[in-house]
């Protein structure tokens, strides 16, 4: 921690963010069985103020997930079902005539759309066409909208956590590589295990679920949310996350699986990613330092999506992740 007059602060904060991180575990634990490496990578991205993509096949829990987690924040929640025929102002909202009935004075008042929420569920966001999705990147990057020659700020916090069903392809789009790289994770939900999906089962067919906690105020969040850049890192995680993103480009001396099945890889936004998110996740634990094993742990999260594989890494079988983890072993 810095060495000056919000030391003392920052060390609170720490202590916060690790009783914080537990206390969201069991509050979501009240409506969500098991998924906890889902929530931690959810918890990432929630502090570092990221957005998260979760891929898993319906009935996982993804859209429960967040919504639950934004209770538990007492967060406003936006969600947005995408469509082949959603338009973008079904998103970020339009401009609408109205008549002041007074004056019989006509003006334009701008109508804001669901993303005007601190978290929005973009559910099956590859599900409309690439113009539709388009509108999420201003808002994603900038955490604005404009509408005509009106630029509208969003909320504070704002992030996305979008959905994405990997084995339905029939009436998907595939998603922008500029799209993907706003988002801060690609987390995979996978099957729970049969001990969960046991109580799953009892608990979904019992009747009535308990009450979700609030766990953090909004003031509290952004102050944990202003936390996680000052966290320092030690140069040798620094090095590595520099190491590992670069890595993942071809004709970079990286291994032979990035030389044969990779287009391109990771650009320096990764690096910055993997490092945000790796601060996070120090901050979770309440540890002052982002170590090596916080960048492992979160390298394939971070660096997956940003890939573009050939299409002899399709013909293969080889997935985006196989070349991470591959790429992290390469590296001691």
């Amino acid at each position: 921690m810095p060495d000056d007059g919000t030391a003392s602060d920052d060390v609170a904060l720490l202590t916060r963010a690790a009783a914080a991180n537990q206390a969201l575990r069991d509050a979501l634990a009240v409506r969500v069985v098991g998924q906890d490496e889902v929530i931690e990578a959810m918890l990432v991205s929630l502090l570092a103020r990221g957005h998260a993509l979760l891929v898993g096949v319906p009935g996982l829990a993804k859209t429960l997930l967040v919504s639950t987690l934004a209770q538990a924040l007492d967060l406003s929640f936006g969600r947005v079902q995408f469509t082949p025929d959603l338009l973008p102002a079904d998103i970020t909202g339009t401009d609408v005539l109205e008549e002041d009935p007074e004056t019989g004075r006509r003006r334009l008042r701008f109508a804001k759309g669901p993303i005007f929420a601190n978290l929005v569920l973009a559910d099956e966001v590859n599900r409309t066409p690439p113009k539709t999705q388009a509108a999420l990147l201003q808002a994603m990057q900038e955490r604005v909208v404009t509408s005509g020659i009106s630029t509208h700020a969003l909320p504070d916090p704002f992030q996305v956590f979008a959905t994405r069903n990997p084995i339905e392809q029939e009436g998907t789009y595939t998603l922008p590589e500029a799209q993907l790289d706003r988002f801060l994770l690609e987390v995979h939900v996978g099957y729970p295990d049969e001990k969960d999906e046991r109580e799953i089962a009892r608990r979904t067919t019992s009747g009535g679920q308990g009450d979700v906690p609030r766990v953090l105020t909004v003031d509290e969040l952004r102050a944990l949310q202003g936390l996680v850049p000052r966290i320092p890192v030690t140069d040798e995680a620094l090095a590595l996350a520099v190491k590992l993103t670069r890595a993942t480009r071809p004709g970079q001396s990286g291994p032979t699986i990035v030389e044969r099945y990779v287009r391109f890889g990771a650009g320096p936004r990764g690096s910055q990613a993997l490092v945000l998110a790796a601060k996070a996740r120090a901050a979770l634990r309440g540890e002052a330092a982002v170590e090596a094993a916080d960048v492992r742990a979160l390298a394939v999260p971070v660096l997956r999506h940003r890939l573009v594989l050939s299409y002899r890494a399709e013909a293969d079988g080889v997935r985006d992740e196989d070349v991470v983890r591959e790429v992290g072993d390469s590296i001691k």
